[in-house]
């Protein structure tokens, strides 16, 4: 959704989805590594090919995922192109806190998804911090209460996860036996 809601709110030609090969920041329970996290993006967005592609950059790519690695690589490749960085307002209140920071920002644009809970003005306070935060985008998110924890923790619990995501990633999530504790 939040890939739909910033290609049509920012006029974006084409949303870029890159898993992150190790996520340097939050471990997430049961992780079922890079390949079913791309496998689940191309799922995702099987059917809507002409707006969204997966890369798998990060992918290839040694040890954490810092998105200044990847945009700095992406720049290079895209010349022409105006890259725009898509987080969630919770992500951006902590971009200070990133990884060459300022430069994420001389390389891409921030693009925020609004998110119950944070404040547009703790954002703004905190990309002030950083020079070229005062270029961030904002965008408007619906509000629907479904996260990817919430999922992980109804297929944890064998709760079905119908209606909740696209019926592929159900599918591939089933199949695989992701995020149930198990093998996979």
């Amino acid at each position: 959704m939040c890939a739909q809601e910033s290609h049509l709110q920012l006029g974006l030609d084409r949303v870029l989805i890159i898993p992150a090969r190790t996520p340097p920041h939050k471990p997430v329970p049961d992780e079922p590594g890079i390949e079913h996290r791309l496998a689940l993006c191309r799922a995702a967005i099987s059917d809507d090919t002409e707006r969204f592609e997966v890369s798998d950059l990060e992918a290839r790519r040694e040890g954490p995922s810092y998105t200044v690695d990847t945009l700095k690589e992406l720049r290079s490749a895209m010349l022409d192109s105006e890259l725009f960085l898509i987080v969630g307002a919770d992500v951006a209140v902590g971009f200070p806190g990133w990884r060459e920071p300022a430069e994420v920002l001389s390389l891409a644009t921030l693009a925020v998804a609004g998110r119950p809970g944070t404040d547009r003005g703790s954002i703004e306070r905190a990309l002030a911090q950083v020079e070229g935060g005062d270029r961030a985008r904002f965008f408007d998110m619906p509000e629907i209460g479904v996260s990817s924890t919430m999922i992980r923790d109804r297929v944890r619990r064998g709760e079905p996860t119908r209606y909740f995501t696209p019926e592929a990633v159900r599918a591939y999530v089933d199949r695989h036996g992701l995020y149930t504790g198990g093998e996979q």
